[in-house]
């Protein structure tokens, strides 16, 4: 199995630092979901990844 970055979350995008702990991958805090959004859409661009919605408040960018 590969175990190279690629295969791994590459960032968090919340509005609310409550739902997240620290460690592990960058954390990145939106003032609303507005801002979220952009930026998430903005970091997977630049990082070559894809952005999932948990629907809860929370966006991640991994590759696959």
């Amino acid at each position: 199995m590969d175990n190279s970055i690629s295969n791994y979350i590459l960032a968090i995008v919340a509005t609310d630092e409550k739902k997240v702990l620290p460690g592990g991958c960058p954390v990145i805090l939106a003032s609303d979901q507005e801002e979220q959004v952009k930026v998430s859409l903005l970091l997977a661009r630049i990082l070559g990844g894809i952005v999932h919605d948990l629907e809860n408040g929370l966006y991640f960018i991994c590759r696959h």
